[in-house]
């Protein structure tokens, strides 16, 4: 069949919600867990040839030796000691590399 445009028409799907619920009464029975499930569907896209599609990966973002000299500047030059207290222990600890864009 084909649209008015002349492209071929897609197949008619039954709504998502609905195959599950078929696929729900064929497998309950077997009262399946979660690793099961995902086994079962692994094969049902290789069976199928669905292709797992994943989006690009974002990379952490890093600043620059500019924004970092301000930030210890800013850190080590600060009035307030409760301050100064609380930044040095999150840097000493590990947290330093964070702080930048949470400020």
């Amino acid at each position: 069949m084909t649209n008015p445009d002349g492209q071929p028409e897609a197949p008619r799907r039954t709504p998502a919600k609905r195959k599950a619920r078929q696929l729900a009464k064929y497998l309950r029975a077997e009262r399946p867990n979660y690793t099961y499930l995902k086994e079962v569907f692994r094969h049902l896209r290789a069976e199928l040839g669905v292709e797992v599609t994943t989006g690009p990966t974002k990379l952490p973002y890093v600043p620059t030796e500019a924004e970092i000299r301000r930030y210890y500047q800013t850190v080590w030059t600060a009035r307030r000691s409760g301050d100064i207290v609380l930044i040095k222990t999150l840097l000493y600890t590990g947290v330093g590399p964070v702080l930048p864009k949470l400020l």
